[in-house]
């Protein structure tokens, strides 16, 4: 229960990033200025703390391989997702290829996340 509770911040920071990425993509192109970098700025900072408290529950843990790809995973979605998001603002390559990849990257992101808490919590 306790690794629960170390990622109800990361995930309510979660929650707040696609709510203000769909306020952002609904808001039309070019994208709202201050929506855009509060939605870069969440995530951001969303990453640090999931990083803070990963570090905290993996010291404690065992040795995890499944858990350690889970997250290369993860961090791969993560830099997918700010590659693309920065791609998308400044209309570069394909607007739609990217948009995809903007769309399916949080959805592994989550699966990934999902199962990287479920494991370590089945531990504890």
């Amino acid at each position: 229960m306790d690794t629960i509770i170390k990622f109800t911040i990361p995930i309510i920071a979660f929650l707040v990033i696609l709510v203000f990425g769909f306020w952002l993509s609904h808001s039309g192109k070019p994208y709202n200025v201050v929506l855009f970098n509060i939605h870069k700025l969440i995530a951001l900072g969303a990453v640090i703390i999931t990083v803070v408290q990963l570090s905290k529950v993996l010291k404690t843990a065992d040795s995890l391989a499944l858990v350690t790809i889970l997250l290369i995973l993860a961090g791969l979605c993560v830099v997918a997702l700010f590659a693309t998001g920065a791609l998308m603002s400044l209309g570069k390559l394909d607007f739609m290829l990217t948009l995809t990849i903007h769309r399916i990257a949080p959805v592994m992101l989550t699966i990934a996340m999902a199962l990287v808490v479920y494991l370590l919590v089945g531990r504890n």
